[in-house]
């Protein structure tokens, strides 16, 4: 059983010779201590070596995936990760129709020729892919956190008419995507992180009103082009994840190991064999403080508790520099023992 064979397996609940192993996504800073530990030049070498299942190919990693002749990037009005807390654009906006004017991107300047070649050529491992679909994140900065969540209740058309048009664009650049891509995915990863370290960001009935509904498309539109459907939420999100089962995800991620009810033991009890659980291992404590073997019996744990449905991965996909190689590779080692 290849990678490939074996994460199909895994996620859709069949049997698999093994559980399966992602190793994250290390950040940039990350990589020359990993390749001097494991004597590696390429990232696609580490990945080999260790045993890595899955591959991560996302359109928005190539830089021509969106070429707006005015030089705009999709959400780039002032808007980055760092402005979460911040004002957005939309700051102020009270009425539907001053969205008319705003600059929105168009799916007519996406290109998919970098990603799709990347996907051609990934070999006998499992593809995750489509847009990364951040829209929580998006509208977010278009409004300011604050904003965002004071205007589900105040102008609650305002954050409907904004979502509509967020996700909207993205649900159409992922059709254009999945269209020319066809059977070179296996599974559509996107993700919002919609969970604090205790608790939602935002109450459920807000969640239900504003996120779920195209959450459900969005996993429609993966089932309707043959691809799983893997959803990404760092945080403690337990109070929705039976919603998220209700809507089809066929695989969650990252499982924030030391957010509220995020453990182990919590998710096995009340979700084990209805979906497909991808991460676990803690990386706010144990991969950054503790031994090789503390990690390695970390990992047999969560493996008893969660598995076979269970594909072993960080808790958080971008590996800082402060995880030691010799503990990613007690994680490998661990998750592919039979």
């Amino acid at each position: 059983m290849n990678s490939r064979e074996r994460l199909k397996a895994i996620i859709a609940g069949e049997p698999a010779d093994r559980c399966g192993l992602w190793l994250g996504n290390p950040h940039s800073d990350s990589w020359p201590a990993l390749h001097a530990y494991f004597k590696t030049n390429t990232e696609e070498e580490m990945r080999r070596k260790l045993g890595d299942d899955m591959r991560w190919i996302c359109p928005q990693f190539f830089p021509d995936v969106y070429c707006d002749p005015s030089g705009h990037g999709m959400f780039d009005e002032g808007l980055s990760k760092k402005r979460h807390g911040l004002e957005g654009p939309l700051a102020d906006c009270e009425d539907v129709q001053e969205l008319e004017v705003f600059p929105w991107p168009n799916p007519d300047y996406l290109a998919f020729d970098q990603c799709l070649e990347s996907l051609r050529t990934a070999g006998d491992v499992y593809r995750a892919s489509g847009f990364w679909t951040c829209f929580y994140h998006n509208i977010m900065d278009l409004f300011g956190m604050e904003n965002y969540m004071v205007k589900m209740y105040t102008h609650p058309e305002v954050v409907q008419a904004v979502t509509d048009r967020v996700c909207g664009f993205y649900y159409e650049a992922n059709e254009r995507f999945f269209a020319a891509a066809g059977s070179e995915v296996d599974g559509f990863f996107f993700g919002n992180d919609f969970g604090t370290q205790l608790d939602l960001i935002c109450g459920p009935t807000q969640f239900d009103q504003f996120i779920m509904p195209w959450f459900v498309r969005f996993i429609n539109q993966a089932h309707t082009h043959g691809h799983q459907a893997i959803l990404h939420s760092c945080g403690a999100i337990h109070k929705v994840v039976e919603r998220l089962i209700d809507a089809g995800v066929d695989c969650l991620h990252p499982l924030q190991a030391l957010a509220a009810n995020m453990d182990a033991e919590t998710l096995a009890r009340d979700f084990k064999g209805r979906i497909t659980f991808m991460g676990g291992i803690d990386t706010q404590q144990l991969l950054v403080h503790g031994t090789p073997d503390e990690v390695k019996a970390d990992v047999r744990r969560v493996k008893e508790l969660l598995g076979p449905r269970l594909i072993v991965s960080p808790s958080h996909e971008a590996l800082l520099p402060n995880v030691p190689p010799q503990n990613l590779e007690a994680m490998a080692e661990a998750a592919i023992e039979s």
